[in-house]
């Protein structure tokens, strides 16, 4: 692993450590109304403000003619359908296990979100050069936009599902179909990304001051989540959590990167660098986002906290394994 990547890392556990001690010391919370919450605060300020930024100026930006997409969708493909699997077994299981109903999507997104870019930007560029880092940027600039879009879906689904069991004793499909559609479109994430995307077709470029807010704005994505995952940490722990952080993390670490190799090398034919950077991006830690979807839904703080502490750690020794791997393909 390259020095850039092993100090980004650094950095990363530094911010966490430092929100852990705001959150032990309850600096945020003095001035504070009894029972409020600092880091719900922090939380709400990154979803409704910050992400929304980055979003949309992203989707605004895109250029859809150029992107490459067989090698998108040796990355895409198998992290759908992976998301697509451990939301189906865990909701399978969540029938006995009486959790949450949003726990499922939670997993899901814990497993298959990663840390594209205060981990991936700097790996993409310190391994694969000029080349690699443009593949890995078209990544990220629909990694949001694909997998918060569909999980967003799933999540409103089951509560709305939930919603009609509890107030009516049955499912009717037209309503709760329309319950979903309706907190699918005006959600904090999605709406910013389908704005950002009408903006694009209309072919309009945004104005300089426009672009400098949004670009700002954006900018506090990764601190700001990275202090709240460090405060959710203090104020939850990982002891209780241990177990299914250490499983997500295996999922994120392992089990992710392993199927994009396969159907990257052997279904679609990559090679080289577009393979060794889809397959790396896949291998990155569990990222911020997935914390904060899952204090927007009030659903496994905890073990989405430890998860993402746990394969940031882990990380500086699944990836020196997963470059021997490619490293050793013909």
């Amino acid at each position: 692993m390259s020095i850039v990547v092993f100090y980004k890392l650094l950095a990363i556990i530094v911010v966490v450590a430092l929100g852990w001690v705001i959150g032990k010391s309850r600096w945020l919370n003095q001035g504070q109304a009894a029972g409020g919450d600092a880091t719900r605060t922090l939380s709400n300020a990154a979803l409704y403000i910050f992400i929304p930024a980055l979003l949309f100026r992203t989707t605004a930006r895109i250029e859809f003619g150029s992107l490459p997409w067989n090698t998108l969708a040796a990355f895409f493909g198998p992290v759908l359908l992976m998301l697509l699997l451990i939301y189906a077994w865990q909701r399978r299981w969540n029938r006995t296990a009486r959790l949450p109903v949003a726990a499922p999507s939670v997993r899901a997104i814990s497993a298959s979100f990663g840390n594209t870019v205060q981990v991936g930007i700097p790996l993409a560029a310190a391994l694969f050069g000029e080349a690699g880092l443009a593949i890995h940027i078209t990544i990220v600039s629909l990694h949001a936009l694909v997998l918060l879009t569909v999980l967003t879906a799933l999540v409103e689904l089951d509560l709305a599902r939930e919603r009609r069991l509890q107030h009516s004793g049955e499912t009717r499909l037209l309503g709760t179909l329309a319950t979903t559609a309706r907190n699918t479109l005006i959600h904090p994430v999605v709406l910013p990304v389908l704005c950002g995307l009408a903006w694009n077709a209309s072919d309009w470029p945004l104005p300089a001051v426009i672009d400098e807010i949004l670009q700002t704005l954006g900018q506090a994505v990764v601190p700001v989540c990275l202090v709240v995952i460090g405060m959710s940490l203090a104020t939850h722990g990982v002891r209780d959590s241990a177990k299914g952080a250490v499983v997500i993390s295996a999922l994120k670490l392992l089990v992710l990167p392993a199927l994009v190799l396969a159907v990257g090398h052997w279904g679609l034919g990559l090679s080289g660098v577009p393979l060794s950077v889809v397959v790396m991006a896949a291998a990155l830690p569990a990222g911020s986002n997935a914390l904060i979807f899952s204090q927007r839904y009030q659903t496994l703080e905890a073990e989405v906290t430890a998860a993402v502490v746990f394969s940031t750690v882990a990380f500086a020794v699944t990836a020196p394994l997963w470059l021997g791997v490619l490293s050793a393909l013909p």
